[in-house]
């Protein structure tokens, strides 16, 4: 009987595993399911598509990505919603300062000049 009391205590303490800062295994999946589910939502409302979000968010669930695209795809169909245009252009399309925009025609056309000049 006296094992029986002192192991309660034990056990009592043992079960607030939380408030000792171990990680449930489920929480942890449960909290990365809904934040790329909400990743995927807030890529569908921004107009980008499921690949720019995927490149975008490497370490995301791709699986939680696309259930929430396709959730908030299905919801602005619904309700007639018109996306939001993005801020952070999409990735690849980094466009070059007016500098090096101005160089680069330049430059071409100083190449080409040489390559008519071989052909004739």
């Amino acid at each position: 009987m006296k094992r029986l009391l002192l192991a309660l205590p034990l056990l009592a303490t043992l079960s607030a595993c939380e408030q000792l800062g171990i990680d449930d295994p489920v929480k942890v999946a449960a909290a990365k399911e809904a934040e790329g589910k909400a990743i995927g939502s807030a890529c569908r409302h921004a107009v980008r598509a499921i690949e720019d979000c995927y490149v975008l968010n490497p370490k995301a669930q791709k699986a939680a990505v696309y259930a929430g695209w396709r959730e908030m795809d299905e919801y602005m169909r619904e309700n007639k919603l018109e996306g939001i245009a993005p801020v952070v252009p999409r990735p690849g399309t980094v466009k070059p300062s007016t500098d090096e925009a101005d160089a680069a025609p330049a430059e071409k056309a100083s190449e080409k000049a040489p390559e008519k000049a071989k052909g004739h």
